[in-house]
């Protein structure tokens, strides 16, 4: 093997890996999107009905506390 062989088989070794490298960093990014979605939704669910807890919350208190 010369040395334009070697040369080229490191620039592709070089890219091989860079490319497997970036394959992983989207992974990881795609990972944390997912969650940030799922937390998003999960926080949608408890702007919508969070309320309704908060109130039947607060009736329960004033019936423990006899105002009710």
């Amino acid at each position: 093997m010369n040395a334009t062989d070697q040369k080229r088989l490191e620039q592709n070794v070089r890219r091989t890996v860079g490319v497997r490298a970036l394959k992983e960093i989207r992974g990881i990014v795609d990972d944390d999107l997912r969650e940030e979605a799922a937390r998003k939704k999960w926080l949608a669910i408890l702007l919508r009905y969070g309320w309704i807890v908060l109130l039947l919350a607060a009736g329960m208190l004033a019936r423990y506390m006899g105002v009710i």
